[in-house]
């Protein structure tokens, strides 16, 4: 009997964003996509084996970071990023054939559409309520149902035909240039190989509340030509007051530099919770510093042998 096709996670109804990007990864085609109602139920399922690997949204260009994914990934049992999706954002008002635009006085949609799309809401359903829950997609499932109670919903093009509904308006995001980042979860196991074009995702926990205990993290990023491509304070949900950082950092854990500055963090912080180096979505190249080069740090291994060599002599 052969082994069915691999099961691929992503955070559901079918026709979010999230469901949309996971199609754009080449081979899940072939595979079996699988809605989730959140965020930590397909986390979840990728940690029990029920599916190979989990999509899931972690940052948006207009809203930051996405606190579910965050936090699980900080607290839930340890997983690993494989690759990250980058998917441009636009919503569309969806409505009930026979719908004008003047009728809408309930709408319904996710929270961070809502407000991505605030000012063009305001301007032209005025008057309306917005409700916010769940996702883009389950707002136009409830939108299709008459008895609902809700006149419009903000969804993707996908997820507002998918149900039978009609565009009352089409591109009505304020930021023409949002771009939501999603990232793929498995099970921890070996990293990929360096691409040149790499970041590595962790958080790092202080050891200490004092003052000068985040510039001495940082500090281990800046002495050894690491560059932040991002950096996010999360509360450690103990003490009042009390936070941890969640940072994507230029480069591969096979890098030397970034192999140094990860052990400098593990020496200076009370944790760090590694989860992944990956392949950059944009396939930027990252800019190498002199003297910060796996050949330079070769190099610098080599000089001190010779001093050493020459000392035992």
């Amino acid at each position: 009997m052969s082994p069915g096709p691999e099961r691929y996670g992503y955070f559901g109804p079918a026709g979010t964003f999230t469901h949309q990007a996971l199609l754009s990864i080449p081979g899940t085609e072939q595979g079996e996509p699988t809605p989730y109602a959140t965020v930590a139920a397909c986390l979840d399922a990728v940690r029990s084996g029920e599916i190979t690997a989990g999509l899931v949204p972690i940052e948006n260009s207009v809203e930051g970071g996405v606190s579910a994914t965050l936090d699980n990934l900080t607290y839930g049992e340890p997983l690993m990023i494989t690759r990250e999706v980058l998917l441009p954002v636009q919503f569309t008002l969806f409505a009930r054939p026979g719908t004008k635009l003047s009728d809408v006085r309930k709408v319904i949609t996710h929270p961070h559409a809502a407000a991505q799309c605030r000012d063009w809401l305001a301007a032209n359903v005025g008057r309306a309520t917005i409700t916010t829950e769940g996702s883009t997609a389950a707002a136009a499932a409830a939108v299709a149902d008459p008895t609902s109670g809700y006149d419009a919903a903000v969804s993707s093009d996908v997820a507002g035909r998918l149900y039978g509904l009609e565009p009352l308006a089409t591109e009505i995001a304020d930021n023409e240039a949002a771009v939501t980042r999603f990232i793929l979860l498995t099970k921890q196991g070996p990293v990929g190989p360096a691409t040149g074009a790499d970041k590595t995702t962790m958080v790092l926990f202080l050891r200490a509340d004092r003052s000068g205990a985040l510039l001495e993290l940082l500090d281990q990023f800046a002495s050894r030509g690491v560059n932040l491509c991002r950096i996010e304070s999360r509360p450690t949900k103990t003490v009042f007051g009390n936070y941890c950082f969640a940072v994507d950092a230029e480069g591969h854990i096979d890098d030397d530099r970034m192999a140094e500055a990860m052990m400098g963090l593990h020496r200076v912080s009370a944790s760090v919770i590694f989860l992944g180096s990956y392949p950059r979505a944009d396939a930027a190249q990252q800019h190498v510093l002199p003297g910060t080069s796996n050949a330079d740090h070769r190099a610098a291994r080599e000089w001190l042998e010779s001093l050493r060599h020459r000392r035992q002599d």
